[in-house]
């Protein structure tokens, strides 16, 4: 039997299977988006289909940390519309 890959939610650090949470890379170029594939190439996080998980992940800056950058602003508005445009 083939196992499911898990993966951590950035916001809340509940484990969940890969495919139901959204990916967020960093490539080469230090440009932040969501994979929707989850194939992209580059450092990804992953963060849960919830508003309260991204706000949370967006308090304690565990996006900035994870990336080990500053994020800007349209990435979190960014990622507001893609979790509330369900």
């Amino acid at each position: 039997m083939k196992s499911i890959p898990q993966r951590t939610c950035i916001g809340c650090n509940c484990k969940k299977d890969k495919k139901d949470l959204i990916r967020i890379v960093k490539d080469n170029e230090n440009n932040i988006s969501i994979d929707k594939t989850g194939k992209a190439n580059g450092r990804g996080a992953y963060i849960c289909d919830n508003i309260e998980c991204l706000e949370k992940a967006i308090k304690n800056k565990k996006i900035e940390k994870s990336f080990k950058m500053q994020i800007d602003e349209n990435v979190y508005e960014n990622l507001r519309g893609v979790i509330s445009g369900k």
